[in-house]
């Protein structure tokens, strides 16, 4: 069984945006306002994809699952990130990593989907920045 940790959502599982109801709503615990620092945001076909980068920061939500949802919203979020343990084909990677949460400045470690290999040569290459790393507010 993974680790139980927390998810950092910077997309469209956010409060406000679609998935956040499809596949959040009634099985979080908690959602509090985090940052993954060291990435930048890039604009995907709808989704924004987090991408490390140095001296950079991402904003977002911590998201903690009940201990009753977990094990199925952990199976459903792979899912809806097109992620599966090694398969080379795959859009987004889940890593742990420290996201700091805002309201009191600790720092959590959390599951964060970042862009796969692939996909993050070709936002380095050709894509389209998301200036301050806010999916919230781009335009």
């Amino acid at each position: 069984m993974t680790t139980p940790l927390p998810f950092f959502v910077y997309g469209t599982l956010r409060p406000g945006e679609p998935n956040h109801d499809l596949f959040l709503r009634g099985h979080t615990r908690s959602e509090e306002p985090g940052r993954l620092h060291g990435a930048v945001l890039y604009a995907g076909p709808g989704y924004p994809y987090a991408v490390e980068a140095p001296g950079s920061t991402v904003v977002g939500e911590l998201v903690t699952a009940r201990a009753e949802s977990y094990p199925r919203l952990l199976l459903a979020l792979d899912r809806l990130e097109d992620y599966a343990p090694g398969d080379p084909r795959n859009l987004y990677e889940r890593v742990e990593r420290r996201v700091t949460r805002e309201a009191d400045g600790a720092t959590v470690r959390a599951w964060v989907y970042l862009a796969a290999p692939a996909v993050t040569a070709a936002l380095r290459a050709h894509g389209e920045l998301i200036e301050g790393g806010d999916w919230s507010n781009r335009p």
